[in-house]
């Protein structure tokens, strides 16, 4: 996880540009990040991150339309250890990008609809616009989100709508326990080496190939190789063996959010099978 956009420039243009493998936008080289005409669409913009337009297999098109990204992208901050934002007024916008990576609109939220850091990283943010009225005036279709858990060895792209570019790599397997600073995650997805994500990319969506499902979303990577700190996550085992891997990369799975998601797209905590952390 990386400081926000305005605090990294400050930390670029005074002590000069390095990459950053997981979260907050950073102010990376843009000539080092290669726009690519692939498919993001339904993905946006944050003014720190990416994030994307989703939906559960029971969302409905008159249903107000989510976007997902992470917890550390919220812009009240870091949520602290055991904190979880529920139902919190939002005015935040979102740049939605087309399939080449253009901008074709703003969307605005008007909650944080549910935010934590505790064994995910995730937000989801309720829109003011129908996932109908999105789809009318931009001719873009949510992304959905996996009912089901990714497996080992899936070809999966991260897209980021910052960075208006992909990676492409599969799923190399899963972290236990995930471990960076005071936060703790747990069942990771553990990227193989060919996603190199950057600043910005944290909240990216995570999509199967295959099925063009969204099955984690982006949150970050050991950049150089420290135990346990920030910006250098560790894995730990069920019994407690710590492995650090050096440039590889995180994601947090999603399948559990979908039991969640109640009637009219409201988060229900108390839904037989959500295991979200609650208040």
């Amino acid at each position: 996880m990386k400081k926000p956009l305005i605090g990294a420039l400050f930390a670029v243009l005074f002590l000069g540009a390095g990459i950053a493998p997981a979260t907050a936008a950073t102010g990376q080289d843009t000539a080092d990040v290669r726009v690519k005409a692939v498919d993001l669409a339904g993905t946006v913009a944050l003014s720190n991150c990416s994030g994307s337009v989703v939906r559960v297999p029971s969302s409905l098109p008159d249903d107000p339309a989510l976007v997902l990204s992470n917890g550390h992208c919220l812009e009240s901050g870091f949520p602290a250890p055991g904190k979880v934002v529920l139902d919190q007024a939002s005015t935040r916008s979102f740049t939605l990008l087309n399939a080449a990576g253009s901008g074709v609109g703003t969307l605005r939220a008007d909650k944080v609809a549910y935010g934590t850091m505790t064994d995910t990283d995730v937000s989801l943010y309720r829109l003011t616009s129908t996932y109908a009225q999105i789809e009318s005036s931009y001719g873009i279709e949510a992304l959905e989100l996996d009912a089901g858990r990714p497996a080992q060895g899936t070809a999966v792209t991260v897209a980021s709508g910052y960075w208006k570019r992909t990676y492409s790599c599969a799923v190399d397997g899963f972290a236990y326990r995930l471990k960076e600073g005071a936060w703790t995650w747990k069942d990771s997805v553990r990227y193989t080496s060919a996603c190199q994500t950057i600043g910005g990319t944290s909240g990216s969506p995570v999509i199967d190939d295959a099925t063009g499902k969204v099955v984690a979303v982006n949150n970050t990577g050991n950049e150089d190789g420290q135990e346990c700190t920030d910006n250098n996550p560790c894995e730990v085992d069920e019994n407690g063996a710590v492995t650090v891997r050096e440039g590889i990369n995180y994601a947090q799975q999603t399948y559990g959010i979908v039991p969640c998601i109640g009637s009219g797209n409201e988060i229900d905590l108390d839904l037989a099978g959500c295991a979200l952390p609650k208040p």
